[in-house]
């Protein structure tokens, strides 16, 4: 038997709902503390919730995510979440332990994580949530290298709320905290922007420990490596830049995206085999969005053409080297470092030159309006 627990006052609608939908009267019992349900309704109610959400647009399921996530807010907890959509806080993103704004998971009760890890997930396929919720328990290993500091803590993420959540309404939303930074816009309820996109890794390949070994972002570097090393020498002059990498991305928090010089190698030079490792390395950053979201990115980019995507390098080729990397097309750049913590510490951004934070989206609208 399962507990599931409910603000004041809803179990008995919610055991009416169950009991509608799904199983006859004698199949529930509620009690003084919460709805109890046998497992069978448990899978059935699952079962029927994720059919839901695979039937959704992307749109349609982060309004209702969203929508759940503030239901299951106190007033306090509201007021700390919620800003007007025009708010300067929305566009204010970054990426590094400091205060923030919005409502922390450390300020939740369990079943409010659980709505704020369902908006999350509402807007990525599973690998895009895997490496979201993995970037977060790196902090718990950070937090036992660095003697219990308590600037390091999974809990130290942000929920905020910009605008109404609704599949009419232009309204925006942001989880962030430490190496992760996702940002959303729907203008409209309908047409959604998701740049700028951040997320990085502290370490970046787990050295010891229980979980040695894992690399949160190793196909944004691996790939990369494979492809710097798979050029020859008249392709080097063009795509290696330096021999020492950068400190750090530049299109970073602070910053309007802008196309960078030089452009580097373009795949127009590449060879096919070459071609088709930019193409998955540029996927590997689309894919982490919700398959409707990402089909559509990639259809733009195949619109633009392949051939306009340009590579650049900086820093060593050998596994472990500081290094740094960046693949721009015509309308966005991805750019990925790992420079610091003796190369084990990696930062990777996805940004649009005219869409981060839906600007492009805002303008046809507010065009269309006036």
């Amino acid at each position: 038997m399962l507990l599931l627990c409910f603000p004041k006052g809803a179990n008995d609608r919610i055991t009416a709902t169950i009991r509608k939908k799904f199983m006859p009267s004698h199949s529930i019992q509620t009690g003084r503390r919460g709805l109890i349900l046998g497992w069978g309704v448990v899978l059935l109610l699952v079962a029927n919730a994720t059919t839901r959400v695979l039937a959704h647009s992307p749109a349609e399921a982060m309004a209702e995510a969203a929508n759940a996530f503030l239901a299951g807010l106190d007033d306090q907890q509201q007021a700390i979440a919620r800003f007007s959509f025009d708010d300067g806080e929305r566009i204010n993103w970054h990426f590094i332990p400091k205060e923030r704004v919005g409502l922390p998971l450390k300020q939740m009760r369990t079943d409010q994580q659980q709505l704020a890890y369902a908006l999350l997930q509402s807007a990525h396929s599973h690998a895009g949530f895997n490496k979201s919720m993995q970037i977060m328990t790196l902090e718990q290993i950070l937090h036992e290298m660095e003697n219990q500091s308590p600037r390091r803590d999974p809990s130290l993420y942000h929920v905020s709320i910009f605008g109404e959540p609704s599949t009419m309404k232009t309204w925006g939303w942001r989880i962030e905290g430490h190496h992760l930074s996702v940002n959303f816009t729907l203008v409209d309820g309908k047409k959604v922007s998701s740049t700028p996109s951040f997320f990085g890794t502290n370490p970046a390949e787990v050295m010891e420990g229980p979980r040695k070994g894992l690399r949160v972002l190793a196909a944004e570097e691996d790939l990369a490596r494979q492809l710097a090393l798979s050029l020859n020498e008249e392709q080097r002059q063009l795509a290696i830049i330096s021999d020492v990498a950068p400190a750090d991305i530049i299109n970073g928090p602070g910053r309007e995206a802008e196309p960078l010089e030089p452009v580097g190698l373009s795949a127009s030079k590449m060879g096919k085999r070459q071609a088709g490792v930019l193409k998955r390395l540029v996927r590997v950053y689309v894919v982490r969005l919700r398959r409707k979201l990402a089909r559509e990115a990639l259809k733009k980019i195949k619109n633009e053409g392949y051939d306009q995507l340009h590579f650049v390098w900086a820093g060593g080729l050998e596994r472990g080297d500081k290094h740094y990397y960046r693949v721009q097309g015509p309308t966005f750049i991805l750019e990925y470092d790992n420079t610091q913590n003796a190369g084990n510490h990696a930062h990777s951004v996805w940004r649009d030159f005219d869409g981060d934070f839906g600007e492009d989206l805002l303008k046809q609208h507010y065009d269309a309006a006036h």
